[in-house]
């Protein structure tokens, strides 16, 4: 019986797994699709449902705004019918209750500024220009009109943020229109305080498509923002969303004016969508996972008869010389052919006893030979140095290697403990770095700068050849130029710090971030992730390694840990 004929075929069990995951993954994916398709629809219609209640609240802000102008406004018209002193009481009077109004003008039918009611102002003697008048707009608009925001010009050194509203006075008085400059800094600051999420925000325009207010005219005046007003006047009040933008407008009541709130899709949509596509794959991995499972479960017990007899044909083949049969339940089919592999086994089992021994005995000898075989990688490579040396005549030289190669492995080993004091840290990477000099023939230097208080603390073993091993091969094999490792130990507080720094050729972030992934360098080395994450583990997040390079330059290694003496140690 050959190993190969059993795989030549589709087991029952792969078959039956990869249909039910090849279903169900169908299923995920449609149900997924049509799932996110809904849930950014409705995610869309909630960012315009409130978007316009946003604008809808600032809406009726601004018309309570206007409608509370237009009652202080009455007030302003009928004293304007009283005599001068009872006229100047009232206004005074009006002003000391309604802060909020800077100024009460009255002009003659020619344009010219009769009178100026403010709390404790005059206006200028020469006023270059009115903004808060216009004499051709109060004619044309017949009875009344209201400017847009403007600054208040006709004061000396005080210039508040202001909008007008002109009424025209019935004839017979010295004054044909009265106004009111009534302050805007709490509407405006009420509209840029409004946010829409993150970035959303509110502006006012005019039913032409004209600007009024905007929080961010100054980027407006300065070009590097725009708005499409023109098209947002032809939109009736509502809500409208394309692939970025919601826009949102309101009329205000009693007036011209119209609100438009901006928000935007990423912000308010996107996001959603992506954290609920991320929760429906991790949702979709966990039911592929139970599918297989399942699916798996089932199909062992419909084909646990077949597995068991070819698990036995299996175990015969591995160690026929102590293999037990024992037939295997099933089918009449399965039956039949468990007796049949049953007799087979007792006539191989008495015909080829010795040849079994035979090679039952080969088979352990074999086994001893390929566990002699398994030695380092690194061993064979300094061996083969050290017979090298030897038949150059450099003897000397091979003894150190053969002692260092002893401190290399006596340390390693540390009769099973994972702390080490540092001092035995040091001679560990010191004997490492004179083996691995003399297998790159001098290609680099090295050399250690070690505070001597820090020789009795203890650290993990094994910690500092992984990382020289590193800065050996990327740092400074590929260099044509002598290489330079230096490895220093100081105190930094209640910490241990050890540094190893090489003149390599350096690392980029990629190459970084795949020696940290990295489980092992070699099939002996201790992989500088490993380092990392026996002393996190061992001392806490806080503590480990922290990789900096730059490429044509060198890379800096800089491990962290706690400063533990040996009391410490024994506790841990």
């Amino acid at each position: 019986m050959k190993r190969g004929l059993s795989q030549t075929g589709l087991r029952t069990t792969t078959i039956l797994v990869s249909m039910v995951v090849g279903v169900v993954a169908i299923i995920l994916c449609c149900c997924i699709l049509l799932f996110l398709d809904h849930y950014r629809s409705a995610t869309v219609q909630n960012a315009r449902t409130s978007s316009a209640q946003a604008v809808s609240q600032v809406s009726n802000t601004v018309s309570d705004y206007l409608r509370d102008m237009e009652q202080a406004m009455d007030l302003v018209e009928r004293s304007m019918w009283e005599n001068a002193d009872e006229r100047d009481r009232a206004l005074e009077a009006f002003l000391t209750f309604r802060p909020d109004v800077v100024a009460v003008t009255s002009y003659s039918p020619s344009g010219v500024l009769l009178d100026c009611w403010s709390l404790k102002r005059e206006p200028r003697e020469q006023i270059v220009q009115n903004l808060s008048f216009d004499l051709g707009r109060a004619r044309n608009s017949g009875a009344a009109y209201m400017t847009a925001p403007h600054v208040e010009s006709i004061f000396e050194g005080y210039y508040p943020w202001v909008v007008t509203r002109t009424e025209k006075l019935e004839e017979g008085g010295k004054a044909a229109w009265v106004s009111l400059d009534l302050s805007f800094s709490s509407i405006s600051s009420y509209i840029s305080n409004v946010s829409i999420g993150q970035r959303g925000y509110c502006f006012v325009m005019d039913g032409a498509g004209n600007i009024v207010y905007h929080p961010q005219q100054q980027l407006l005046y300065a070009g590097l923002k725009t708005e499409d007003t023109g098209s947002l006047a032809a939109l009736a009040d509502g809500s409208y969303a394309d692939d970025t933008v919601i826009y949102s407008l309101t009329s205000v009541e009693g007036s011209d004016w119209r609100i438009v709130g901006v928000s935007y899709v990423d912000e308010l949509v996107n996001r959603n969508v992506s954290e609920m596509l991320q929760l429906s794959m991790v949702l979709a991995v966990v039911v592929l996972i139970a599918a297989v499972l399942t699916s798996w479960l089932l199909s062992r017990l419909l084909s646990r008869p077949l597995r068991g007899l070819a698990s036995a044909m299996e175990d015969f083949e591995r160690d026929a010389d102590h293999f037990s049969y024992h037939p295997v339940r099933g089918t009449q089919e399965v039956r039949e052919l468990s007796d049949s592999f049953g007799h087979m086994v007792l006539r191989i089992q008495r015909l080829m006893t010795t040849v079994r021994e035979e090679e039952v005995n080969l088979r352990k000898t074999e086994l001893k030979a390929l566990q002699a075989q398994i030695n380092p990688h690194f061993l064979y490579n300094t061996l083969d140095s050290i017979a090298w040396m030897c038949e150059q005549g450099r003897n000397a030289d091979a003894v150190k290697m053969v002692h260092a190669l002893a401190r290399l492995f006596r340390i390693s080993i540390s009769r099973g403990h994972e702390l080490i004091p540092i001092a035995k840290e040091i001679e560990h990477a010191e004997s490492y770095l004179e083996i691995q000099k003399y297998r790159y023939k001098n290609q680099f230097t090295y050399a250690f700068d070690v505070e001597p208080e820090c020789l009795d603390y203890y650290c993990n073993k094994i910690t500092l050849q992984p990382i020289i091993e590193n800065a050996i091969n990327h740092g400074l094999d590929l260099m044509v130029e002598e290489g330079r490792i230096d490895v220093q130990v100081w105190r930094d507080g209640e910490d241990i710090v050890f540094c190893v720094q090489d003149n390599g050729v350096g690392m980029s972030r990629e190459q970084i971030s795949s020696i940290m992934q990295r489980e092992t360098t070699d099939r002996t080395g201790i992989g500088i992730r490993n380092v990392d994450d026996r002393i996190k583990i061992y001392f806490g997040s806080r503590y480990g390694l922290r990789i900096t390079s730059e490429l044509d330059v060198g890379t800096c290694v800089e491990i962290r840990m706690p400063g533990i003496k040996e009391g410490d140690n024994e506790a841990k």
